[in-house]
């Protein structure tokens, strides 16, 4: 008798929350075999099971590599149900952001939280690395028609790279439609606004409600 959706759903989500990535791909797999439908097994799936392991984060029960670990497991589940997706939703055009770590720093776990949190809220993210020259982040956002940019950084002498990348989108003419939110150890809102970023968000959680917000999506 095979599973039920509900069965291999709960399945998937605590398989994410576990960080047990050989039980996320069983139970994918099982649950495509029944032929269960890709979105709902995505999003009622390992994006509740991610939304729950962000909660036990900001609840300081997890740890940044525990989301790291449970994001491991997401994506492992994702590249099995993506595939079996309906071609419209397949399809969808997401919002797009560039996220990355201003030139000269190389700490990048913050960035992929970030960056994990905003997958799992519906963006498509391109993802720039940690220490990107500064006028790439300007370029890529040109390439790739994105509707914000993150930058990062834990250190006080790259902070200024910050004010430059604004600077630098100011002068290609793409700052009118590119939302540009900051984040790392030193960074403050206060600094934000001096360098004229659209906002300051302290952690992961907070980065996806604060561009939620800036670009008005639900």
């Amino acid at each position: 008798m095979p599973a039920s959706k509900e069965e291999l759903l709960k399945r998937l989500s605590d398989g994410v929350v576990d960080m047990e990535e050989d039980d996320v791909i069983a139970a994918c797999q099982e649950y495509v075999a029944a032929g269960y439908p890709a979105f709902d097994g995505i999003m009622e799936g390992l994006v509740d099971g991610m939304n729950r392991a962000s909660q036990l984060y900001e609840d300081e029960e997890y740890y940044v590599t525990d989301v790291l670990l449970c994001s491991d497991a997401m994506y492992e589940g994702l590249n099995i149900l993506r595939p079996h997706l309906p071609s419209d939703e397949a399809e969808k055009e997401k919002i797009k952001g560039v996220i990355g770590v201003v030139e000269g720093d190389t700490h990048d776990i913050g960035k992929n939280l970030v960056k994990i949190m905003m997958e799992t809220a519906g963006f498509e993210m391109v993802d720039l690395g940690r220490d990107v020259p500064l006028q790439r982040f300007v370029d890529k956002a040109r390439e790739v028609n994105a509707s914000f940019v993150c930058m990062a950084t834990l250190m006080t002498t790259t902070m200024g790279g910050m004010g430059t990348v604004i600077e630098l989108l100011t002068a290609a003419g793409m700052r009118d439609e590119v939302k540009v939110i900051i984040g790392g150890g030193p960074i403050s809102q206060k600094f934000a606004d001096i360098i004229g970023a659209d906002g300051y968000s302290p952690n992961a959680v907070e980065a996806v409600k604060l561009i939620k917000s800036l670009l008005n999506v639900a």
